[in-house]
This record gives structure tokens, sequence and C-alpha cells, in this order.
């Protein structure tokens, strides 16, 4: 028997995991809200791939109050994730008060936010959602601790989350990638110096790449995973877990 199609909830669609995992999931039928910021970039996933668009601010009401419209314009909604974030290498001495703010709110706020406004749908139905860490907040890196934090305060969330919201049938989990070659990435990813030391950093002596991370989505949030939440999952290469060989 043909599984029930699921309503989903992508913000950050248009990011380079985001897209694949709507592509992903609408090829297997099931309804996809994509939420993004940059409407023009919104408009033309869209026209590519399908779905329905849910353009939003970067504020945290517009975040938490996205959940409600994509139940409105879907009908219900099963499943939300997370997919924004940002990337800022630097040490903390070196970091500037705006940019560790713009890396928290791009990362906690926007996870908060999420779930805030996820929880408030699935009170009666129960769902999934998923939030996204970082191998950097699990294993100490130079010049991550912007990132870190933020990515830091993402796995927490998911815990407290998953014990709070349990009882209603709503599972949260998390997912800690290494590094992923996408648009984010493509500041480290486009010099061969630096690709191929980060490449060697990940015992499977690869970057991740987009599909990578979306299938691990995909398994989250409308797969066989009923009776997983308050789970941080690494899809990192090793990076989080195994030093690799020199």
């Amino acid at each position: 028997m043909e599984a029930t199609p699921k309503h989903v909830l992508i913000i950050g669609a248009t990011g380079g995991i985001g897209q694949n995992l709507a592509q992903r999931l609408l090829q297997n039928n099931h309804r996809v809200a994509l939420a993004a910021r940059n409407e023009g970039r919104l408009d033309e996933l869209v026209a590519r791939i399908g779905g329905d668009a849910l353009p939003i601010t970067g504020d945290y009401e517009s975040i938490v109050d996205a959940s409600a419209k994509a139940a409105s314009l879907l009908g219900r909604l099963d499943a939300v994730i997370c997919c924004a974030g940002s990337l800022l290498l630097k040490p903390a001495h070196l970091t500037r008060e705006d940019e560790f703010d713009a890396v928290m709110n791009a990362s906690a706020r926007t996870a908060f936010a999420t779930v805030a406004g996820a929880a408030k749908v699935m009170q009666s139905g129960g769902g999934s959602i998923v939030l996204m860490s970082s191998a950097a907040a699990r294993i100490g890196l130079a010049n991550h601790e912007a990132i870190a934090a933020a990515k830091g305060a993402v796995i927490g969330l998911t815990l407290s989350a998953a014990a709070t919201y349990g009882s209603k049938g709503i599972r949260v989990n998390c997912i800690a990638p290494g590094l992923v070659a996408t648009p984010l990435t493509e500041r480290i990813t486009s010099s061969e110096v630096s690709r191929k030391a980060s490449v060697a950093m990940h015992a499977l002596g690869r970057l991740g790449e987009s599909e990578d991370i979306a299938a691990m989505a995909e398994f989250l949030l409308v797969g066989p995973s009923s009776w997983m939440t308050g789970q941080v999952i690494g899809v990192d290469g090793g990076l989080g877990t195994v030093r690799a060989r020199g």
C-alpha cells in the first residue's frame, strides 16, 4: 500500500539542502510549502520544481507564523524543517557583535521560532520537526566559535523540545552535518587549498553533498522514523566522531 502523502513546510527552502529536499518530497507526491526570505529566488524555485510559495521575512513572528500559514495553504501540517543558517569563520576576539548576532539569529533564533510555530499547529495531531545543527557544535574546530555557539543552542533546543512535546506526539530531531558543498560554503569549497584541507578532516575522504543531508531529512520528516525523537544525528563523513587518518 502506498504511503499517505505528508504536508511539509521547509523553512530556508532556497538553500542547497532545502532545494534538494523539496525536490525529493515533491517527486514522492508530498505537498510542500516552500518558505524563504528572497521572494525572487523563491518564485524561481517554485516555477522550476513546483510546491507552494510561502514568502517570509527574517523577523521572529514571521517565522513563528509560517507554520500556521503553511497549514492553511496545504490543508494541514505534518512536518516542518528549518534549513536556515549562516557561516562565519572567525575567532571570538575578531568577531564583531553584529556578526555574532547575525549568526545567532540565522540559526538559533530561527530554529526556536520554527519550533514555537510548529508546536502550536501540531498540538492536536502530532508531527515531526527537524532542525539543523553542525558537527562544529559537537567537536572543537578552530575559528568556529560563533557558529558552534549557535548550532550548540540548536542541539539544546532539540532535546528540550523533544521532552516538552513528546506527549503530544510531536517528534523533534536534529541533523548535524559536516562540511557540505552548497552555495553557502562556496567560499571554502571554491579554494583548492581550503577544500583539500576540509576533505582531509572527514574520514570518508569527501565533502558532503546536499542530497546526503536531504535524504536523512526526508527520513525524519516523512519516513519510518515514528519512534525517534530527541536525536542529534551526525551526517558528517565521520567529522564529529572520527579522526581521519593523516
